[in-house]
């Protein structure tokens, strides 16, 4: 084996490793005082995620639009809502509350995220020792090697693990006050299809643990 297919078979032994360790995790929330201790009453409720993504604030709200379907929550998201005109310029406080106002929604839940990192880890080989008198490979010393020279030596490689944190609030639309709040974490999500399968329904199930919505 040359060491430049060598080196191939690493970065994408490296890539598999990366890509297929998703995992996110709630790491905090807050409830406001008033709202703990009861479901809340919200029938319809404004999807934004913050992102200048398209492709990631279309398919996070469609996701997350789904879990509220589930539950019989009318949502609406705003990648349907607002027109690319919309966000030429910054709307006014007026302008955004009452385009939000006139949807039907009583709560408004924003999506974003508020840092990345990124760390660069060594992931080492192993060896492996595996005799097996009597079988045919014993039979002289380049058929023995042959057939154990793949697996004798597993290479080290590099892999950088890549860690999103994200914060999702739940506001009153009449009084904008924040009503819950929650910090999460995802490490490799390898593609945003995947993200958005799991996620939404990490803050589905903690929201059912803090009261703001039933089992």
């Amino acid at each position: 084996m040359s060491i430049r297919w060598l080196l191939i078979g690493m970065v994408f032994v490296a890539m598999g490793n990366a890509s297929c360790s998703s995992s996110t995790r709630i790491t905090g929330s807050w409830v406001n005082p008033e709202a703990k201790g009861r479901p809340a009453n919200n029938k319809s409720v404004f999807i934004a995620s913050l992102s200048r993504n398209m492709e990631v604030r279309t398919k996070l709200e469609n996701a997350l639009a789904s879990q509220a379907a589930k539950r019989n929550i009318r949502a609406i998201k705003s990648t349907d809502y607002f027109t690319p005109e919309f966000y030429q310029q910054v709307p006014t406080k007026e302008q955004l509350l009452s385009k939000i106002k006139q949807s039907g929604a009583d709560a408004i839940l924003t999506v974003s995220l508020i840092n990345k990192e990124s760390e660069t880890r060594y992931v080492p080989g192993s060896a492996r020792y595996a005799p097996v008198p009597g079988f045919r490979w014993y039979g002289g010393f380049y058929s023995y090697y042959n057939y154990w020279y793949p697996h004798l030596y597993d290479p080290g490689y590099y892999v950088t693990d890549k860690t999103y944190f994200l914060e999702t609030n739940l506001y009153d639309v009449n009084t904008e006050q924040l009503i819950w709040s929650a910090q999460s974490e995802t490490v490799n999500p390898g593609s945003i299809d995947n993200f958005v399968k799991d996620y939404p329904k990490k803050l589905v199930a903690r929201m059912v643990d803090d009261g703001l919505l039933s089992k």
